[in-house]
């Protein structure tokens, strides 16, 4: 992953990365740095798509509404945050491409080529609407869009910085590993990607990056090969 290779990643958001303080749903003040260090890839040859999930929108409380409704609720809640960042990245005079798997009037559909065309004039392509269908998560549409637009890298910011062989906000003693394999994440039953995301990026070679956003620089970090987190190997 050196920095003079022009590269094609797709970044997954969590829908809490667009909000700020508690009771916020959404933050300009948040939004800016991650998307600062976006536009910064931008330079350097990178091609970004991102997929954002709804969880600063919508958290479904479990036995208030059937699975069924509760993620179709969460993939509306999606296209509101893929909305809000395509707002975000044309106030910074970045070209953005929306696109959703959750069929609505004024949103395009999901459409790799035209998603690739528009990465290749360097703008940013934000996809939304999760897989488009109930009991999948936004882990997996990030899978799917990633292997959609022939993307290198799959990147995920976390809370933390990485994947431990223990819950670190519990237990001070947790060890953040440097890299993992599918298989055995899957075996461990390790709960940072679902398993059908994991299973994706097994059977297709896609290899992934766990991170924090929280730290500036990670993601320039992440494209020289520096350690950032924790690298997920596709095996």
């Amino acid at each position: 992953m050196g920095s003079s290779a022009r590269m094609r990643i797709l970044l997954k958001l969590s829908g809490e990365a667009l909000a700020g303080r508690p009771g916020e749903t959404f933050s300009w003040e948040a939004c800016r740095p991650i998307l600062e260090e976006v536009a910064a890839l931008r330079g350097r040859s990178v091609q970004v798509a991102i997929v954002v999930g709804g969880g600063n929108v919508y958290r479904a409380r479990e036995g208030l509404f059937s699975r069924e409704t509760g993620d179709r609720m969460g993939m509306t809640a999606t296209v509101l945050n893929g909305l809000a960042l395509r707002e975000f990245l044309e106030k910074m005079a970045i070209p953005c491409l929306l696109q959703s798997a959750y069929p609505l009037p004024t949103v395009g559909p999901i459409d790799p080529p035209a998603a690739r065309e528009a990465l290749e004039r360097n703008a940013i392509v934000v996809f939304c609407g999760g897989t488009g269908l109930p009991y999948f998560s936004t882990d997996t549409a990030a899978a799917l869009r990633a292997l959609d637009i022939g993307a290198e890298l799959l990147l995920k910011a976390s809370p933390v910085d990485g994947v431990y062989d223990a819950d670190p906000r519990t237990n001070p003693a947790a060890r953040r590993l440097d890299r993992i394999s599918c298989s055995e994440a899957l075996a461990r039953g390790l709960g940072f990607m679902d398993p059908e995301a994991l299973c994706l990026c097994r059977s297709n070679r896609l290899p992934a990056v766990l991170f924090s956003l929280g730290r500036r620089g990670a993601l320039a970090d992440i494209i020289d090969g520096k350690l950032a987190g924790t690298t997920l190997l596709p095996e």
